[in-house]
């Protein structure tokens, strides 16, 4: 008897793997690799624009919930829909309210971890406090606390685009794919620029040199780089070499001689190559307060540059960086759609936006299948 109970248990199992079971479902279902949904984080039209891109590329339909603020500013989000089991993957665009879209995120992953998904990836193509990476005095590594928090809150992965410090990644204690925006920029240099062949890459301060020289060894053109006071360098507060007092005699121990520091003192501006009859083209990461980049175009402007194009791959653009850009020698500043800018292109005809849903999306369905993401990164170097 036992043996025929074993032997009837092993033909149920053995059946053909679409059979039906309770609720309709299939036994095809059960057994094959789990699925996967994409979540929005954010309620605002603007920012759900890239996730429904990224979900017409991958032919999949962006997960049901609700994201709303409670009459009290509290966040509150509501799953409609099972998860069990299931990879899932949270778009998150950085809106002006930086903290608000922050809660969102971690209440959403939070949900998630709860309704019992299997893997909760994080897509945030700015990752936000990137500035803030480094220590500043006497302030904090925030860049750092915010890694912590989205990691308790549920996070298993996350897929971010150019990170303002590509240390950032050993912030996190799980995976961080940093892909790069620098292949559709040259795209857009390569079929929108006329004559392009006679631009030379600027780098509007010397610590993007590298970038830039990226940018202008690919594109097989020439290399600027500016250089003087007018640029304020992030190095002079981010190592807190200056946090104690400077005045000896507050130092504490009489017996303690250090040597007195010198003071930094930066040189006249200047642009270190020939810009003279040529289409400049600025190259960063970010482009927030445009003082800097004001400040470039018009000494590119004085040394003979005819043209002169910005392009970054985050366009916060922050404050009245709009009309700035309006008012300046900038012909045309060209940034990504990892940060929803509609508004400021309201503002002003010269933004143009590139978009980059297309390796987003290729990036969710390689991780969801288990597939090499070197593809991503091919003829990429390590200074982009």
């Amino acid at each position: 008897m036992p043996i025929r109970r074993f032997g009837g248990h092993r033909v149920l199992f053995s059946c053909s793997p679409t059979a039906k079971l309770s609720y309709g479902y299939t036994r095809k279902m059960n057994v094959s690799r789990s699925g996967y949904r994409v979540f929005t984080a954010n309620s605002s039209p603007a920012c759900t624009e890239l996730a429904k891109k990224i979900t017409e590329r991958l032919g999949v339909e962006l997960g049901k919930s609700v994201v709303f603020q409670e009459s009290n500013s509290e966040t509150r989000v509501e799953v409609k829909e099972s998860v069990r089991g299931q990879d899932i993957f949270i778009i998150q665009t950085i809106p002006r309210d930086v903290n608000t879209a922050i809660m969102e995120l971690l209440v959403m992953a939070y949900a998630l971890k709860t309704s019992c998904a299997k893997n909760i990836v994080g897509v945030i193509p700015y990752f936000p406090y990137s500035k803030q990476c480094k220590m500043r005095k006497r302030g904090s590594i925030v860049c750092k606390l915010l890694a912590s928090m989205l990691a308790k809150a549920g996070l298993t992965h996350i897929i971010t685009m150019d990170l303002h410090q590509k240390e950032i990644q050993g912030f996190f204690n799980f995976p961080v794919d940093n892909l790069r925006a620098s292949h559709f920029l040259i795209q857009y240099i390569q079929e929108e620029i006329p004559d392009y062949r006679n631009a030379i890459i600027v780098a509007k301060s010397p610590s993007s040199a590298k970038r830039a020289q990226s940018y202008a060894e690919r594109l097989r053109l020439g290399l600027a780089v500016i250089h003087g006071e007018a640029q304020q360098s992030e190095s002079d507060m981010a190592d807190g070499r200056q946090s104690p007092p400077l005045s000896r005699a507050t130092t504490g121990h009489p017996g303690l001689d250090l040597p007195l520091m010198m003071a930094k003192e930066k040189p006249p501006i200047s642009v270190v190559g020939d810009v003279g009859g040529r289409i400049a083209i600025v190259v960063d990461d970010i482009i927030d307060d445009v003082e800097d980049f004001v400040a470039a175009a018009e000494i590119l402007k004085e040394r003979g540059a005819y043209k002169i194009y910005v392009m970054a791959t985050h366009g916060l653009l922050s404050a009245e960086a709009p009309t700035l850009i309006e008012e300046s020698a900038i012909d045309e500043v060209v940034v990504t759609n990892t940060v929803p800018h509609e508004v400021q292109k309201l503002q002003c005809p010269k933004i143009r936006t590139v978009d980059v849903s297309l390796v987003l999306a290729e990036a969710i369905r390689r991780i969801h299948n288990g597939e090499s993401m070197s593809y991503l990164f091919r003829n990429i170097a390590m200074d982009d």
